[in-house]
Protein backbone atom coordinates (compact mmCIF):
# COMPACT_ATOMS: atom_id res chain seq x y z
CA UNK A 1 0.00 0.00 0.00
CA UNK A 2 0.95 3.67 -0.23
CA UNK A 3 0.65 6.23 2.52
CA UNK A 4 0.88 9.89 1.54
CA UNK A 5 1.54 12.41 4.32
CA UNK A 6 0.79 16.08 3.64
CA UNK A 7 2.67 18.21 6.15
CA UNK A 8 4.54 21.44 6.76
CA UNK A 9 7.38 19.42 8.27
CA UNK A 10 8.31 16.56 5.91
CA UNK A 11 11.83 16.27 7.34
CA UNK A 12 10.38 15.61 10.77
CA UNK A 13 8.28 12.76 9.37
CA UNK A 14 11.11 11.36 7.26
CA UNK A 15 13.42 11.27 10.27
CA UNK A 16 11.07 8.85 12.02
CA UNK A 17 9.90 6.85 9.01
CA UNK A 18 13.45 6.18 7.79
CA UNK A 19 14.38 4.28 10.95
CA UNK A 20 13.76 0.83 12.42
CA UNK A 21 11.17 -1.58 11.02
CA UNK A 22 9.26 0.94 8.90
CA UNK A 23 12.48 2.33 7.43
CA UNK A 24 13.68 -1.13 6.45
CA UNK A 25 10.27 -2.00 5.00
CA UNK A 26 10.35 1.15 2.86
CA UNK A 27 13.81 0.33 1.55
CA UNK A 28 12.71 -3.22 0.76
CA UNK A 29 9.64 -1.97 -1.10
CA UNK A 30 7.17 -3.68 1.25
CA UNK A 31 5.37 -0.38 1.76
CA UNK A 32 5.53 3.09 0.23
CA UNK A 33 5.36 6.21 2.37
CA UNK A 34 5.74 9.63 0.77
CA UNK A 35 5.93 12.95 2.62
CA UNK A 36 4.67 16.02 0.77
CA UNK A 37 5.53 19.56 1.80
CA UNK A 38 2.32 21.58 1.59
CA UNK A 39 4.40 24.73 1.08
CA UNK A 40 5.42 23.39 -2.32
CA UNK A 41 1.84 23.89 -3.48
CA UNK A 42 1.23 27.48 -2.43
CA UNK A 43 1.06 30.26 -5.02
CA UNK A 44 2.34 32.78 -2.48
CA UNK A 45 5.85 33.99 -3.35
CA UNK A 46 6.81 33.85 0.32
CA UNK A 47 5.53 30.26 0.54
CA UNK A 48 2.93 31.19 3.11
CA UNK A 49 0.21 28.63 3.68
CA UNK A 50 -1.72 30.30 6.51
CA UNK A 51 -3.62 33.48 7.26
CA UNK A 52 -5.62 35.09 10.05
CA UNK A 53 -9.03 33.55 10.87
CA UNK A 54 -12.23 35.23 9.75
CA UNK A 55 -14.18 36.41 12.76
CA UNK A 56 -11.04 37.16 14.74
CA UNK A 57 -9.24 35.07 17.30
CA UNK A 58 -5.76 33.94 18.18
CA UNK A 59 -3.33 32.21 15.86
CA UNK A 60 -3.38 31.42 12.16
CA UNK A 61 -5.41 29.03 10.01
CA UNK A 62 -4.01 26.85 7.24
CA UNK A 63 -5.45 27.91 3.90
CA UNK A 64 -7.53 25.64 1.70
CA UNK A 65 -5.82 26.15 -1.67
CA UNK A 66 -2.30 24.77 -0.96
CA UNK A 67 -3.78 21.70 0.73
CA UNK A 68 -6.20 21.11 -2.11
CA UNK A 69 -3.46 21.48 -4.73
CA UNK A 70 -1.28 19.01 -2.83
CA UNK A 71 -4.15 16.51 -2.60
CA UNK A 72 -4.94 16.90 -6.30
CA UNK A 73 -1.30 16.27 -7.24
CA UNK A 74 -1.25 13.09 -5.15
CA UNK A 75 -4.50 11.89 -6.75
CA UNK A 76 -2.94 12.37 -10.18
CA UNK A 77 0.21 10.47 -9.15
CA UNK A 78 -1.82 7.58 -7.76
CA UNK A 79 -4.37 7.48 -10.54
CA UNK A 80 -7.06 7.18 -7.88
CA UNK A 81 -8.63 9.02 -4.99
CA UNK A 82 -6.88 7.93 -1.77
CA UNK A 83 -8.82 7.44 1.45
CA UNK A 84 -8.24 10.84 3.01
CA UNK A 85 -7.78 11.28 6.76
CA UNK A 86 -7.42 14.50 8.72
CA UNK A 87 -5.55 13.99 11.99
CA UNK A 88 -7.64 15.90 14.50
CA UNK A 89 -8.55 15.75 18.22
CA UNK A 90 -12.16 15.99 17.03
CA UNK A 91 -11.92 12.68 15.17
CA UNK A 92 -12.80 9.17 16.27
CA UNK A 93 -10.07 7.59 18.38
CA UNK A 94 -7.75 5.28 16.47
CA UNK A 95 -8.19 1.61 17.42
CA UNK A 96 -6.37 -1.56 16.45
CA UNK A 97 -9.42 -2.70 14.50
CA UNK A 98 -9.58 0.55 12.51
CA UNK A 99 -5.84 0.40 11.83
CA UNK A 100 -6.34 -3.13 10.48
CA UNK A 101 -9.08 -1.85 8.17
CA UNK A 102 -6.81 0.94 6.94
CA UNK A 103 -4.09 -1.63 6.18
CA UNK A 104 -6.43 -3.31 3.69
CA UNK A 105 -6.81 -0.12 1.64
CA UNK A 106 -4.63 0.59 -1.39
CA UNK A 107 -3.73 4.14 -0.43
CA UNK A 108 -4.12 6.66 2.39
CA UNK A 109 -3.68 10.42 2.35
CA UNK A 110 -2.92 11.81 5.81
CA UNK A 111 -3.40 15.54 6.31
CA UNK A 112 -1.44 17.10 9.16
CA UNK A 113 -2.96 20.29 10.47
CA UNK A 114 -1.04 23.00 12.30
CA UNK A 115 -1.50 26.35 14.01
CA UNK A 116 -5.18 26.90 14.90
CA UNK A 117 -6.42 24.37 12.36
CA UNK A 118 -7.40 24.08 8.71
CA UNK A 119 -9.95 25.98 6.62
CA UNK A 120 -13.14 23.95 6.98
CA UNK A 121 -13.94 24.21 3.27
CA UNK A 122 -11.05 21.99 2.17
CA UNK A 123 -11.86 19.49 4.91
CA UNK A 124 -15.43 19.29 3.63
CA UNK A 125 -14.20 18.82 0.07
CA UNK A 126 -11.51 16.13 0.42
CA UNK A 127 -11.61 14.46 3.86
CA UNK A 128 -13.30 11.07 4.30
CA UNK A 129 -12.85 10.90 8.05
CA UNK A 130 -11.09 12.53 10.98
CA UNK A 131 -8.93 10.41 13.27
CA UNK A 132 -7.60 11.19 16.75
CA UNK A 133 -4.95 9.34 18.74
CA UNK A 134 -6.36 10.50 22.06
CA UNK A 135 -8.33 13.12 23.92
CA UNK A 136 -5.60 15.74 24.08
CA UNK A 137 -4.21 18.45 21.80
CA UNK A 138 -0.78 18.53 20.14
CA UNK A 139 0.94 21.35 18.27
CA UNK A 140 0.43 19.62 14.93
CA UNK A 141 -0.79 16.52 13.15
CA UNK A 142 2.64 15.08 12.41
CA UNK A 143 2.97 12.89 15.50
CA UNK A 144 -0.56 11.45 15.08
CA UNK A 145 0.18 10.79 11.40
CA UNK A 146 3.36 8.94 12.35
CA UNK A 147 1.48 6.90 14.95
CA UNK A 148 -1.21 5.96 12.43
CA UNK A 149 1.39 5.12 9.77
CA UNK A 150 3.29 2.84 12.15
CA UNK A 151 0.11 1.11 13.35
CA UNK A 152 -1.05 0.50 9.78
CA UNK A 153 2.28 -0.32 8.12
CA UNK A 154 3.23 -3.08 10.56
CA UNK A 155 0.19 -5.07 9.42
CA UNK A 156 1.01 -4.81 5.73
CA UNK A 157 2.44 -7.86 4.00
CA UNK A 158 6.23 -8.04 4.10
CA UNK A 159 6.75 -5.43 6.82
CA UNK A 160 7.01 -7.94 9.69
CA UNK A 161 8.34 -11.51 9.29
CA UNK A 162 4.97 -13.11 10.04
CA UNK A 163 1.35 -12.20 10.74
CA UNK A 164 1.87 -13.65 14.22
CA UNK A 165 4.09 -10.66 14.96
CA UNK A 166 1.07 -8.37 14.97
CA UNK A 167 -1.74 -10.82 15.72
CA UNK A 168 -0.29 -11.99 19.03
CA UNK A 169 -0.11 -8.54 20.66
CA UNK A 170 -2.24 -6.25 22.80
CA UNK A 171 -5.61 -5.16 21.40
CA UNK A 172 -5.54 -7.32 18.27
CA UNK A 173 -8.06 -9.81 19.68
CA UNK A 174 -9.61 -7.45 22.21
CA UNK A 175 -7.25 -8.38 25.07
CA UNK A 176 -3.94 -7.08 26.35
CA UNK A 177 -0.82 -9.11 25.73
CA UNK A 178 0.49 -11.67 28.22
CA UNK A 179 3.79 -11.03 30.09
CA UNK A 180 7.01 -11.66 28.17
CA UNK A 181 10.33 -13.02 29.48
CA UNK A 182 13.86 -13.51 28.11
CA UNK A 183 17.28 -14.64 29.34
CA UNK A 184 18.60 -15.04 31.98
CA UNK A 185 16.32 -17.65 33.53
CA UNK A 186 16.86 -16.11 36.98
CA UNK A 187 17.23 -12.33 37.38
CA UNK A 188 17.41 -10.55 40.73
CA UNK A 189 16.09 -13.70 42.37
CA UNK A 190 13.04 -13.85 40.11
CA UNK A 191 12.52 -16.92 37.90
CA UNK A 192 10.86 -17.18 34.52
CA UNK A 193 7.55 -19.06 34.95
CA UNK A 194 8.27 -22.79 34.75
CA UNK A 195 5.61 -23.43 32.14
CA UNK A 196 7.53 -21.29 29.61
CA UNK A 197 10.52 -23.60 30.01
CA UNK A 198 8.46 -26.77 29.57
CA UNK A 199 8.44 -26.85 25.77
CA UNK A 200 4.77 -27.94 25.91
CA UNK A 201 3.20 -25.62 23.33
CA UNK A 202 -0.42 -26.33 24.20
CA UNK A 203 0.14 -25.65 27.90
CA UNK A 204 2.09 -22.50 27.07
CA UNK A 205 -0.72 -21.32 24.78
CA UNK A 206 -3.31 -21.88 27.51
CA UNK A 207 -1.12 -20.07 30.06
CA UNK A 208 -0.74 -17.10 27.75
CA UNK A 209 -4.48 -16.89 27.14
CA UNK A 210 -5.15 -17.01 30.88
CA UNK A 211 -2.52 -14.34 31.51
CA UNK A 212 -3.99 -12.12 28.79
CA UNK A 213 -7.35 -12.34 30.53
CA UNK A 214 -5.78 -11.61 33.93
CA UNK A 215 -3.73 -8.66 32.70
CA UNK A 216 -6.70 -7.18 30.83
CA UNK A 217 -8.97 -7.53 33.86
CA UNK A 218 -6.40 -5.82 36.10
CA UNK A 219 -5.25 -3.04 33.79
CA UNK A 220 -8.24 -2.40 31.52
CA UNK A 221 -11.47 -3.65 33.13
CA UNK A 222 -13.40 -1.82 30.41
CA UNK A 223 -11.78 -3.95 27.70
CA UNK A 224 -12.21 -7.07 29.81
CA UNK A 225 -15.94 -6.48 30.21
CA UNK A 226 -16.32 -5.76 26.50
CA UNK A 227 -14.47 -8.98 25.67
CA UNK A 228 -16.75 -11.02 27.94
CA UNK A 229 -19.85 -9.49 26.38
CA UNK A 230 -18.60 -10.33 22.89
CA UNK A 231 -18.07 -13.96 23.89
CA UNK A 232 -21.71 -14.39 24.91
Amino acid sequence: MRIEIATLFPDMCEAVLSESIIGRARKAGAIEVHCHNIRDYTLDKHRRVDDTPYGGGMGMVMQAEPIYRCWQAVCEQLGERPHTIYLSPQGKTLTQNRAREFSQMSSLFLLCGHYEGVDQRVLDKIVDEEVSIGDYVLTGGELPALVLTDAVARMCSGVLPSALCFEDVSHFNGLLEYPQYSRPEIWEGERVPEILLSGHHLHISRWRQAESLRVTQEKRPDLYQKYLEEQE
